[in-house]
Protein backbone atom coordinates (compact mmCIF):
# COMPACT_ATOMS: atom_id res chain seq x y z
CA UNK A 1 0.00 0.00 0.00
CA UNK A 2 1.31 3.62 -1.04
CA UNK A 3 1.64 5.66 1.77
CA UNK A 4 1.41 9.26 1.01
CA UNK A 5 4.08 11.89 1.29
CA UNK A 6 1.78 14.32 2.67
CA UNK A 7 0.46 14.23 6.38
CA UNK A 8 -2.88 14.43 7.27
CA UNK A 9 -2.10 17.73 9.05
CA UNK A 10 -1.80 21.18 6.99
CA UNK A 11 0.70 20.48 4.58
CA UNK A 12 3.76 22.59 5.09
CA UNK A 13 3.85 21.90 9.17
CA UNK A 14 7.19 19.64 10.17
CA UNK A 15 5.17 18.04 12.80
CA UNK A 16 1.72 17.38 14.73
CA UNK A 17 1.95 21.01 15.49
CA UNK A 18 2.31 23.70 13.57
CA UNK A 19 5.68 24.23 12.58
CA UNK A 20 8.14 26.90 14.11
CA UNK A 21 7.67 29.18 11.71
CA UNK A 22 3.93 28.97 11.23
CA UNK A 23 3.57 29.31 15.26
CA UNK A 24 5.52 32.10 15.15
CA UNK A 25 3.55 34.00 12.43
CA UNK A 26 0.07 33.08 14.40
CA UNK A 27 1.55 34.34 18.12
CA UNK A 28 2.87 37.50 16.48
CA UNK A 29 -0.44 38.43 14.92
CA UNK A 30 -2.45 37.10 17.96
CA UNK A 31 -0.27 38.91 20.51
CA UNK A 32 -0.47 42.57 18.26
CA UNK A 33 -4.10 41.95 18.27
CA UNK A 34 -4.45 42.05 21.85
CA UNK A 35 -2.15 44.38 22.67
CA UNK A 36 -4.27 46.68 20.29
CA UNK A 37 -7.36 45.28 21.79
CA UNK A 38 -6.59 46.15 25.18
CA UNK A 39 -5.23 49.79 24.53
CA UNK A 40 -8.63 50.47 23.01
CA UNK A 41 -11.64 48.42 23.41
CA UNK A 42 -13.84 50.87 22.82
CA UNK A 43 -13.52 50.97 19.07
CA UNK A 44 -16.07 48.46 19.19
CA UNK A 45 -19.94 48.97 20.21
CA UNK A 46 -20.21 47.61 23.70
CA UNK A 47 -23.14 45.32 22.91
CA UNK A 48 -22.48 43.12 20.35
CA UNK A 49 -24.76 43.93 16.90
CA UNK A 50 -26.19 41.03 15.60
CA UNK A 51 -28.98 38.84 15.77
CA UNK A 52 -29.94 35.67 16.52
CA UNK A 53 -28.18 33.08 14.29
CA UNK A 54 -26.32 35.77 12.43
CA UNK A 55 -22.97 33.80 13.33
CA UNK A 56 -23.85 30.48 13.37
CA UNK A 57 -24.89 31.37 9.58
CA UNK A 58 -21.56 32.27 8.71
CA UNK A 59 -19.89 28.95 10.01
CA UNK A 60 -19.52 26.15 8.17
CA UNK A 61 -22.29 23.03 9.41
CA UNK A 62 -18.93 20.48 9.19
CA UNK A 63 -15.20 20.67 10.79
CA UNK A 64 -12.79 21.02 7.75
CA UNK A 65 -11.39 17.89 6.33
CA UNK A 66 -7.27 19.26 6.22
CA UNK A 67 -6.18 21.68 8.10
CA UNK A 68 -6.28 25.53 7.45
CA UNK A 69 -4.33 28.37 7.51
CA UNK A 70 -3.55 30.25 10.68
CA UNK A 71 -3.60 33.27 9.04
CA UNK A 72 -7.61 32.39 7.56
CA UNK A 73 -8.54 31.50 10.86
CA UNK A 74 -7.35 34.38 12.52
CA UNK A 75 -9.34 36.53 9.41
CA UNK A 76 -12.78 34.83 10.92
CA UNK A 77 -11.80 35.66 14.04
CA UNK A 78 -11.80 38.97 13.13
CA UNK A 79 -14.67 39.03 10.46
CA UNK A 80 -16.96 36.09 11.79
CA UNK A 81 -16.37 36.13 15.83
CA UNK A 82 -16.09 39.52 16.97
CA UNK A 83 -18.78 41.49 15.63
CA UNK A 84 -20.85 38.50 18.01
CA UNK A 85 -19.11 39.71 20.83
CA UNK A 86 -20.32 42.08 23.83
CA UNK A 87 -17.07 43.45 24.86
CA UNK A 88 -16.82 43.19 28.62
CA UNK A 89 -13.44 44.60 28.48
CA UNK A 90 -15.15 47.99 26.85
CA UNK A 91 -14.78 51.31 29.51
CA UNK A 92 -18.68 51.57 28.71
CA UNK A 93 -19.56 48.09 30.38
CA UNK A 94 -21.32 49.09 33.10
CA UNK A 95 -23.93 46.17 33.11
CA UNK A 96 -24.25 43.26 35.56
CA UNK A 97 -20.92 43.55 37.74
CA UNK A 98 -18.30 45.44 35.57
CA UNK A 99 -14.94 43.25 35.38
CA UNK A 100 -11.52 43.78 34.01
CA UNK A 101 -9.20 41.03 32.15
CA UNK A 102 -5.99 43.86 32.75
CA UNK A 103 -2.95 43.24 30.84
CA UNK A 104 -0.60 41.55 33.95
CA UNK A 105 -3.69 38.80 34.41
CA UNK A 106 -3.92 38.19 30.43
CA UNK A 107 -0.37 37.82 29.96
CA UNK A 108 -0.24 35.52 32.81
CA UNK A 109 -3.03 33.23 31.19
CA UNK A 110 -1.18 32.69 27.90
CA UNK A 111 1.24 31.05 29.69
CA UNK A 112 -0.58 29.11 31.44
CA UNK A 113 -2.28 27.85 28.40
CA UNK A 114 0.76 27.22 26.65
CA UNK A 115 2.36 25.39 29.94
CA UNK A 116 -1.34 23.61 29.79
CA UNK A 117 -0.81 21.84 33.35
CA UNK A 118 -3.12 19.57 35.36
CA UNK A 119 -2.18 20.89 38.88
CA UNK A 120 -4.70 17.47 40.33
CA UNK A 121 -1.97 16.79 42.13
CA UNK A 122 1.14 18.45 44.14
CA UNK A 123 3.76 15.95 42.02
CA UNK A 124 1.73 16.61 38.66
CA UNK A 125 2.98 20.58 38.84
CA UNK A 126 4.31 21.63 42.10
CA UNK A 127 4.45 25.27 41.38
CA UNK A 128 0.57 24.95 40.49
CA UNK A 129 -0.43 23.93 44.61
CA UNK A 130 2.60 26.09 45.98
CA UNK A 131 1.46 29.21 43.89
CA UNK A 132 -2.02 28.74 44.75
CA UNK A 133 -1.78 28.73 48.64
CA UNK A 134 0.70 31.36 48.45
CA UNK A 135 -1.24 33.91 46.11
CA UNK A 136 -4.20 33.30 48.46
CA UNK A 137 -2.49 33.94 51.49
CA UNK A 138 -1.63 36.78 49.86
CA UNK A 139 -5.13 38.06 49.13
CA UNK A 140 -6.49 36.60 52.41
CA UNK A 141 -3.67 39.36 53.95
CA UNK A 142 -5.12 41.85 51.61
CA UNK A 143 -8.78 41.57 53.20
CA UNK A 144 -7.34 41.95 56.72
CA UNK A 145 -8.53 38.22 57.74
CA UNK A 146 -6.78 36.20 60.49
CA UNK A 147 -4.61 33.37 59.97
CA UNK A 148 -6.05 30.16 59.86
CA UNK A 149 -7.73 30.25 56.42
CA UNK A 150 -7.50 28.00 53.64
CA UNK A 151 -7.63 28.78 50.48
CA UNK A 152 -8.25 27.09 47.10
CA UNK A 153 -9.23 28.03 43.88
CA UNK A 154 -12.66 27.08 41.98
CA UNK A 155 -13.58 28.84 38.72
CA UNK A 156 -16.63 31.32 40.13
CA UNK A 157 -18.92 31.82 43.26
CA UNK A 158 -21.43 29.25 41.86
CA UNK A 159 -19.23 26.32 42.85
CA UNK A 160 -17.82 27.63 45.85
CA UNK A 161 -21.06 28.38 47.18
CA UNK A 162 -22.26 24.49 46.74
CA UNK A 163 -18.58 23.07 47.71
CA UNK A 164 -19.22 24.86 50.83
CA UNK A 165 -22.89 23.46 51.40
CA UNK A 166 -21.97 20.06 50.74
CA UNK A 167 -19.06 20.98 53.56
CA UNK A 168 -21.80 21.82 56.00
CA UNK A 169 -23.51 18.75 54.99
CA UNK A 170 -20.63 16.58 55.94
CA UNK A 171 -19.87 18.78 59.26
CA UNK A 172 -23.14 17.81 60.51
CA UNK A 173 -23.14 14.58 62.59
CA UNK A 174 -24.80 11.77 62.30
CA UNK A 175 -26.17 12.60 58.40
CA UNK A 176 -23.42 9.75 56.85
CA UNK A 177 -24.24 11.17 53.32
CA UNK A 178 -21.71 10.84 51.42
CA UNK A 179 -21.54 6.76 52.32
CA UNK A 180 -24.91 5.91 52.27
CA UNK A 181 -26.66 9.08 50.02
CA UNK A 182 -30.18 10.91 50.86
CA UNK A 183 -32.33 8.40 48.56
CA UNK A 184 -35.19 6.10 50.52
CA UNK A 185 -33.77 6.81 54.06
CA UNK A 186 -36.68 7.12 56.60
CA UNK A 187 -33.63 8.10 58.99
CA UNK A 188 -32.80 11.17 57.62
CA UNK A 189 -34.91 14.25 58.27
CA UNK A 190 -35.60 17.18 55.85
CA UNK A 191 -32.57 19.13 55.54
CA UNK A 192 -33.07 23.33 55.63
CA UNK A 193 -30.74 25.87 54.09
CA UNK A 194 -31.30 29.95 54.71
CA UNK A 195 -30.18 32.89 52.71
CA UNK A 196 -31.80 36.62 52.34
CA UNK A 197 -34.34 37.12 49.36
CA UNK A 198 -31.81 38.97 47.89
CA UNK A 199 -29.27 36.27 47.55
CA UNK A 200 -27.43 35.04 44.18
CA UNK A 201 -29.18 32.21 42.80
CA UNK A 202 -26.31 29.76 42.87
CA UNK A 203 -27.41 29.51 46.50
CA UNK A 204 -30.59 27.59 45.56
CA UNK A 205 -28.71 25.64 42.77
CA UNK A 206 -26.72 24.41 44.86
CA UNK A 207 -28.89 23.26 46.92
CA UNK A 208 -30.78 21.50 44.08
CA UNK A 209 -27.58 20.05 42.85
CA UNK A 210 -26.82 18.52 46.30
CA UNK A 211 -30.32 16.84 46.33
CA UNK A 212 -31.87 19.07 49.32
CA UNK A 213 -34.38 20.50 46.95
CA UNK A 214 -35.56 24.00 45.87
CA UNK A 215 -38.28 24.29 48.57
CA UNK A 216 -35.59 23.89 51.19
CA UNK A 217 -33.77 26.99 50.38
CA UNK A 218 -35.39 29.13 52.67
CA UNK A 219 -35.67 33.49 51.73
CA UNK A 220 -35.12 34.86 55.00
CA UNK A 221 -37.33 38.65 54.65
CA UNK A 222 -35.27 42.01 54.47
CA UNK A 223 -35.19 45.37 55.74
CA UNK A 224 -35.71 48.72 54.26
CA UNK A 225 -31.95 48.73 53.07
CA UNK A 226 -32.24 44.43 51.96
CA UNK A 227 -29.92 43.10 54.47
CA UNK A 228 -31.09 40.15 55.58
CA UNK A 229 -33.51 40.18 59.41
CA UNK A 230 -31.78 38.20 61.67
CA UNK A 231 -34.59 37.71 64.36
CA UNK A 232 -36.33 36.85 60.93
CA UNK A 233 -33.68 33.71 60.64
CA UNK A 234 -33.90 32.47 64.13
CA UNK A 235 -37.54 32.54 63.84
CA UNK A 236 -37.39 30.44 60.74
CA UNK A 237 -34.84 28.12 62.15
CA UNK A 238 -36.94 27.50 65.32
CA UNK A 239 -40.10 27.11 63.50
CA UNK A 240 -38.23 24.52 61.02
CA UNK A 241 -36.81 22.38 64.25
CA UNK A 242 -40.45 21.87 65.37
CA UNK A 243 -41.76 20.64 62.80
CA UNK A 244 -38.83 17.75 62.43
CA UNK A 245 -36.32 19.29 60.03
CA UNK A 246 -32.74 19.95 60.24
CA UNK A 247 -31.25 23.71 59.91
CA UNK A 248 -28.15 22.84 57.95
CA UNK A 249 -26.36 26.05 57.17
CA UNK A 250 -27.08 29.77 56.25
CA UNK A 251 -25.69 31.66 53.61
CA UNK A 252 -24.92 35.20 54.35
CA UNK A 253 -24.33 37.85 51.52
CA UNK A 254 -21.23 40.93 51.01
CA UNK A 255 -22.67 42.75 47.90
CA UNK A 256 -25.47 40.90 46.90
CA UNK A 257 -26.43 40.91 43.00
CA UNK A 258 -28.56 43.33 42.75
CA UNK A 259 -28.28 46.19 45.37
CA UNK A 260 -24.79 45.49 47.07
CA UNK A 261 -26.43 45.24 50.29
CA UNK A 262 -24.46 43.78 53.44
CA UNK A 263 -26.14 41.55 55.27
CA UNK A 264 -25.64 41.67 59.01
CA UNK A 265 -22.93 38.88 59.43
CA UNK A 266 -22.16 39.39 63.59
CA UNK A 267 -25.38 39.12 63.93
CA UNK A 268 -26.03 36.33 61.77
CA UNK A 269 -22.87 34.56 63.05
CA UNK A 270 -24.57 34.96 66.39
CA UNK A 271 -27.84 32.83 65.13
CA UNK A 272 -25.23 30.11 64.01
CA UNK A 273 -23.05 29.68 66.52
CA UNK A 274 -26.42 29.52 68.47
CA UNK A 275 -28.13 26.63 66.25
CA UNK A 276 -24.75 24.80 65.27
CA UNK A 277 -25.41 26.18 61.46
CA UNK A 278 -22.44 26.07 58.73
CA UNK A 279 -21.94 29.83 58.06
CA UNK A 280 -20.95 30.58 54.30
CA UNK A 281 -20.50 34.54 53.40
CA UNK A 282 -20.68 35.13 49.89
CA UNK A 283 -18.49 38.37 49.46
CA UNK A 284 -17.90 37.26 45.35
CA UNK A 285 -18.59 40.58 44.47
CA UNK A 286 -17.83 43.26 47.14
CA UNK A 287 -15.30 41.32 49.62
CA UNK A 288 -12.69 43.17 48.06
CA UNK A 289 -13.15 46.15 48.76
CA UNK A 290 -11.99 45.36 51.96
CA UNK A 291 -8.65 45.69 50.45
CA UNK A 292 -9.33 49.21 50.75
CA UNK A 293 -9.15 50.21 54.36
CA UNK A 294 -11.43 52.89 54.84
CA UNK A 295 -13.71 49.67 53.71
CA UNK A 296 -12.09 46.93 55.54
CA UNK A 297 -15.68 46.95 57.97
CA UNK A 298 -17.35 45.77 55.30
CA UNK A 299 -15.90 42.12 56.65
CA UNK A 300 -16.87 42.48 60.13
CA UNK A 301 -17.96 39.53 61.70
CA UNK A 302 -16.64 36.68 58.55
CA UNK A 303 -13.73 35.92 61.39
CA UNK A 304 -16.83 34.07 62.70
CA UNK A 305 -18.35 32.16 59.53
CA UNK A 306 -17.14 28.55 58.44
CA UNK A 307 -15.95 29.33 54.50
CA UNK A 308 -16.06 32.60 52.39
CA UNK A 309 -15.79 33.22 48.72
CA UNK A 310 -14.53 36.32 46.92
CA UNK A 311 -14.09 36.52 43.06
CA UNK A 312 -11.09 38.22 41.89
CA UNK A 313 -12.77 37.69 38.36
CA UNK A 314 -15.15 40.44 39.36
CA UNK A 315 -13.19 43.41 40.90
CA UNK A 316 -9.80 42.54 41.44
CA UNK A 317 -8.83 42.83 37.49
CA UNK A 318 -8.18 39.27 37.12
CA UNK A 319 -9.40 37.77 33.97
CA UNK A 320 -12.15 35.25 34.32
CA UNK A 321 -12.42 32.71 35.91
CA UNK A 322 -10.96 32.72 39.32
CA UNK A 323 -13.08 32.42 42.66
CA UNK A 324 -11.33 32.07 45.90
CA UNK A 325 -12.82 29.86 48.19
CA UNK A 326 -11.50 29.69 51.76
CA UNK A 327 -12.86 28.12 54.71
CA UNK A 328 -11.77 27.53 58.75
CA UNK A 329 -12.38 23.45 58.39
CA UNK A 330 -10.39 22.29 55.62
CA UNK A 331 -10.63 19.20 57.16
CA UNK A 332 -14.09 18.71 56.55
CA UNK A 333 -13.95 19.98 53.65
CA UNK A 334 -11.31 17.42 52.33
CA UNK A 335 -13.36 14.82 53.96
CA UNK A 336 -16.82 15.69 51.98
CA UNK A 337 -14.81 15.46 48.63
CA UNK A 338 -11.52 13.41 48.74
CA UNK A 339 -11.21 10.19 47.33
CA UNK A 340 -8.18 8.94 45.72
CA UNK A 341 -8.07 5.83 43.14
CA UNK A 342 -5.75 3.91 42.82
CA UNK A 343 -3.82 5.27 39.27
CA UNK A 344 -3.55 8.84 41.60
CA UNK A 345 -1.60 7.62 44.90
CA UNK A 346 1.23 7.93 45.62
CA UNK A 347 3.53 7.26 48.99
CA UNK A 348 6.04 10.28 48.66
CA UNK A 349 5.58 13.72 50.13
CA UNK A 350 2.69 12.50 52.05
CA UNK A 351 2.72 16.26 53.59
CA UNK A 352 1.83 18.08 50.89
CA UNK A 353 -1.78 19.12 49.86
CA UNK A 354 -2.98 17.77 46.53
CA UNK A 355 -5.90 20.42 45.30
CA UNK A 356 -7.84 17.62 43.59
CA UNK A 357 -9.10 16.43 47.59
CA UNK A 358 -10.91 20.16 47.94
CA UNK A 359 -13.69 19.70 45.31
CA UNK A 360 -15.57 17.82 42.69
CA UNK A 361 -13.02 18.23 39.73
CA UNK A 362 -9.79 16.27 39.49
CA UNK A 363 -8.48 18.42 36.38
CA UNK A 364 -7.38 21.82 37.92
CA UNK A 365 -6.35 25.05 35.79
CA UNK A 366 -2.73 26.92 36.57
CA UNK A 367 -5.66 29.84 37.38
CA UNK A 368 -3.14 31.02 40.20
CA UNK A 369 -0.53 32.39 38.28
CA UNK A 370 -2.97 35.21 36.95
CA UNK A 371 -3.84 36.49 40.18
CA UNK A 372 0.08 36.59 41.29
CA UNK A 373 0.77 38.62 38.53
CA UNK A 374 -1.57 40.94 39.04
CA UNK A 375 -0.97 41.38 42.52
CA UNK A 376 2.60 42.02 41.98
CA UNK A 377 2.01 44.25 38.75
CA UNK A 378 -0.22 46.73 40.75
CA UNK A 379 0.92 45.94 44.41
CA UNK A 380 -1.57 46.41 46.80
CA UNK A 381 -1.70 50.16 47.03
CA UNK A 382 -2.34 50.41 43.14
CA UNK A 383 -5.40 47.80 43.81
CA UNK A 384 -6.39 50.40 46.63
CA UNK A 385 -6.02 53.37 44.20
CA UNK A 386 -8.35 51.84 41.51
CA UNK A 387 -10.78 50.75 43.85
CA UNK A 388 -11.12 54.08 45.27
CA UNK A 389 -11.90 55.54 41.82
CA UNK A 390 -14.69 53.49 41.23
CA UNK A 391 -16.33 54.05 44.74
CA UNK A 392 -15.68 57.54 43.53
CA UNK A 393 -17.61 57.24 40.23
CA UNK A 394 -20.03 55.53 41.92
CA UNK A 395 -20.45 58.36 44.54
CA UNK A 396 -20.49 61.39 41.64
CA UNK A 397 -23.62 59.08 39.89
CA UNK A 398 -25.40 58.92 42.67
CA UNK A 399 -25.29 62.59 43.66
CA UNK A 400 -26.38 63.77 39.92
CA UNK A 401 -29.48 61.73 40.69
CA UNK A 402 -30.15 63.23 44.03
CA UNK A 403 -29.99 66.39 42.61
CA UNK A 404 -31.79 65.89 39.55
CA UNK A 405 -35.50 65.91 38.86
CA UNK A 406 -37.49 62.79 38.41
CA UNK A 407 -34.59 60.87 38.69
CA UNK A 408 -34.47 58.07 42.50
CA UNK A 409 -31.80 56.00 44.05
CA UNK A 410 -33.87 52.72 44.49
CA UNK A 411 -31.18 51.66 47.12
CA UNK A 412 -28.69 52.86 49.06
CA UNK A 413 -25.66 53.64 47.17
CA UNK A 414 -22.62 51.04 48.25
CA UNK A 415 -19.26 49.79 46.61
CA UNK A 416 -19.43 50.80 43.18
CA UNK A 417 -23.06 49.43 41.98
CA UNK A 418 -25.80 52.59 41.84
CA UNK A 419 -29.70 51.29 41.55
CA UNK A 420 -31.82 54.08 40.33
CA UNK A 421 -35.21 54.47 38.36
CA UNK A 422 -36.73 57.56 36.61
CA UNK A 423 -40.18 58.53 37.24
CA UNK A 424 -41.12 61.69 36.34
CA UNK A 425 -43.58 64.30 38.29
CA UNK A 426 -46.97 62.61 38.05
CA UNK A 427 -45.93 59.76 36.46
CA UNK A 428 -46.93 56.23 38.47
CA UNK A 429 -45.17 53.79 39.52
CA UNK A 430 -46.11 51.50 36.79
CA UNK A 431 -45.36 54.10 34.12
CA UNK A 432 -42.07 55.10 35.55
CA UNK A 433 -41.60 51.78 35.28
CA UNK A 434 -41.90 51.65 31.86
CA UNK A 435 -40.17 54.58 31.08
CA UNK A 436 -37.42 53.40 33.07
CA UNK A 437 -36.94 50.08 31.17
CA UNK A 438 -37.43 52.04 27.63
CA UNK A 439 -34.27 54.43 28.50
CA UNK A 440 -32.63 51.40 29.36
CA UNK A 441 -32.77 49.64 26.41
CA UNK A 442 -32.23 53.04 24.25
CA UNK A 443 -28.90 53.91 26.41
CA UNK A 444 -28.19 49.82 25.45
CA UNK A 445 -28.58 50.00 21.80
CA UNK A 446 -26.70 52.83 21.23
CA UNK A 447 -23.80 50.71 21.77
CA UNK A 448 -21.62 53.34 24.45
CA UNK A 449 -22.41 52.06 26.74
CA UNK A 450 -24.12 48.52 28.62
CA UNK A 451 -26.27 48.56 31.98
CA UNK A 452 -28.28 46.15 33.38
CA UNK A 453 -31.32 45.89 35.67
CA UNK A 454 -33.06 44.18 38.59
CA UNK A 455 -36.48 44.53 40.25
CA UNK A 456 -36.36 46.13 43.95
CA UNK A 457 -39.73 46.84 46.14
CA UNK A 458 -41.31 45.33 43.11
CA UNK A 459 -39.92 48.94 40.75
CA UNK A 460 -37.73 48.09 37.81
CA UNK A 461 -34.33 50.08 38.30
CA UNK A 462 -31.60 50.03 36.02
CA UNK A 463 -28.36 48.87 37.86
CA UNK A 464 -25.27 50.75 36.79
CA UNK A 465 -21.79 49.22 38.02
CA UNK A 466 -18.26 50.62 37.85
CA UNK A 467 -15.59 48.08 37.93
CA UNK A 468 -13.79 48.24 34.62
CA UNK A 469 -9.92 50.02 35.00
CA UNK A 470 -10.21 51.58 31.39
CA UNK A 471 -13.81 53.29 33.10
CA UNK A 472 -12.14 56.86 34.26
CA UNK A 473 -14.39 59.43 35.25
CA UNK A 474 -15.24 60.87 32.12
CA UNK A 475 -17.11 58.00 30.59
CA UNK A 476 -18.63 57.95 33.66
CA UNK A 477 -20.05 61.91 33.28
CA UNK A 478 -20.74 60.64 29.07
CA UNK A 479 -22.79 57.72 30.89
CA UNK A 480 -25.18 59.85 33.12
CA UNK A 481 -25.73 62.56 30.05
CA UNK A 482 -26.63 59.39 28.11
CA UNK A 483 -29.09 58.63 30.18
CA UNK A 484 -30.44 62.07 30.39
CA UNK A 485 -30.54 62.35 27.10
CA UNK A 486 -33.02 58.87 26.49
CA UNK A 487 -35.16 60.09 29.32
CA UNK A 488 -35.52 63.48 27.62
CA UNK A 489 -36.28 61.81 24.32
CA UNK A 490 -38.75 59.25 25.75
CA UNK A 491 -40.87 62.40 27.99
Amino acid sequence: MEVSATPPWRAGSSGADLSARDAHGALDRATRWIESYLGDPSRYPVLAQVAPGDIARQLPASPPELGEAMDDILDDFEKIVLPGITHWQHPGFMGYFAITGSVPGVVAEMLAAALNVNGMLWRTSPSVTELEERALDWLRQMLGLAPGWFGVINDTASISTMLALAAAREAMPGLDIRMRGMAGRFDLPVLRVYASEQCHSSVDKGAITLGFGHDNVVHIPVDADFRMRPEELADRVARDRALGMLPLAVVATVGTTSSASVDPVPDIADVCERERLWLHVDASYAGVAAIVPEWRHVLAGVDRADSLVVNPHKWLFTPVDLSAMYTRRPDVLRRAFSLVPEYLTTTEHADVVNLMDYGVQLGRRFRALKLWFVIRAFGVSGIVERLRDHIASAQFIAERIRSTEGWTLAAPVRFSLVCFRYRPRGATDAEGDRLTAAILERVNSRGRFLMSHTRLNDRFAIRLAIGNMRTRRHHVEAAWDELQLAAAELT
